[in-house]
């Protein structure tokens, strides 16, 4: 997949090339990887994305942006409720995800059913619930009409204008510069200043290398860290044990049974069913596995998990603590830590440090 990835930024850099367009690098800060150059676009291109970003008119009835869900001083996720809200007030499925370092993931979503960051713009403008457009030509069309937009998309994108693409595209770019980095952590490990971290916090890094375990998921690598390791699990955030609901049914005069509701399609659906990256899969396996999530900027970006069901730090590490929540696909990884009082402190007191 990551060689997918790779050539996915080389052909977007092929045609960049081809239309006669030069992408420009955006610089890294200290802790991350380098930024894809193909993906970050130009500075037209990225003043574009962003004035799209933060546009409401681009949805169906003009009332939602990108940017009332990923909310920049929010972490670009949303601290105002535990799950999204879409059109006309509905209430979605799942909580909004942060957006920084989104340009280093492999897949977008909780789900991950999305690879291609200026694809991935096209879910939420289609969706009835979300931003509730009923079409791509009409939403191009009227971009390309715009007395603003025409020349934006055509001073951006010289040889093409508005297209699915480039609309994808400029998104993307923006996107791409919402970089999380050059953090304490970052300035402690990467930069050799043992000082930018308290002991407390220092002693939080090594229960979360090591007697947590958070590592194994939320990757650190040797030069620069994302905090994921860019897959899915089920941690059981996701699972709910539903009791069976039967009814008695007589078979003749002082005969009965106890019947299954389900079985005849009588039973009522649990609201909350949300069986993650199997919905994409199909895989049995992928029962209740969610992507794993950056955490970067995580002290700013609550409610946490995919549903927003945990409204603090503490509340997070007390599940993991516990061994999250018993299920037939819980990652194995996943058991009791024992972690003490202040143990616990220490790993949120390093948490904080992101």
């Amino acid at each position: 997949m990551l060689r997918a990835f790779v050539l996915l930024a080389l052909g977007l850099s092929a045609l960049l090339s081809a239309v006669g367009v030069r992408a420009e690098e955006i610089a890294s800060p200290l802790g991350l990887p380098p930024v894809p150059a193909a993906i970050t676009g130009t500075p037209l291109m990225r003043s574009l994305g962003e004035k799209l970003f933060f546009d409401r008119s681009l949805s169906a009835n003009g009332t939602l942006s990108c940017a009332m869900c990923h909310i920049p001083a929010q972490g670009y996720a949303s601290n105002q409720s535990a799950l999204s809200i879409g059109m006309e007030g509905r209430t979605l499925r799942r909580n909004a995800p942060s957006l920084y370092n989104v340009v280093f993931k492999i897949f977008l979503f909780h789900d991950g059913r999305e690879i291609d960051l200026a694809a991935q713009i096209w879910g939420p403008l289609l969706t009835p619930d979300e931003m509730g457009n009923t079409g791509i030509g009409p939403l191009l069309a009227r971009l390309a009409q715009d007395k603003e937009y025409g020349p934006a998309f055509r001073a951006a994108f010289p040889a093409e204008g508005v297209t699915m693409a480039t609309l994808g595209r400029a998104i993307a770019a923006f996107e791409a510069s919402l970089l999380a980095g050059d953090s304490r952590f970052d300035r402690a490990l990467y930069g050799g200043d043992r000082a930018a971290l308290t002991d407390q916090e220092w002693r939080g890094y090594e229960i979360f290398v090591a007697k947590a375990g958070c590592a194994a998921c939320h990757e650190i690598g040797a030069t620069s860290a994302l905090f994921t390791d860019q897959s899915w699990h089920d941690t059981g955030v996701a699972f709910r044990s539903r009791k069976e609901e039967t009814t008695r049914v007589e078979l003749a005069p002082g005969v009965t049974t106890s019947v299954r509701l389900s079985a005849f399609g009588l039973g009522r659906p649990d609201p909350r069913s949300d069986l993650g990256r199997f919905e994409i899969t199909k895989n049995p396996s992928d029962r209740w596995a969610f992507t794993t999530p950056s955490l970067r900027g995580v002290k700013d970006t609550w409610p946490y998990m995919h549903d927003g069901s945990f409204a603090t730090l503490e509340e997070v590490v007390g599940f993991y603590d516990s061994g999250g929540r018993a299920n037939p696909n819980l990652d194995p990884r996943l058991k009791p830590l024992g972690l003490t009082d202040d143990e616990r402190a220490a790993l949120i007191a390093f948490l904080k440090t992101l």
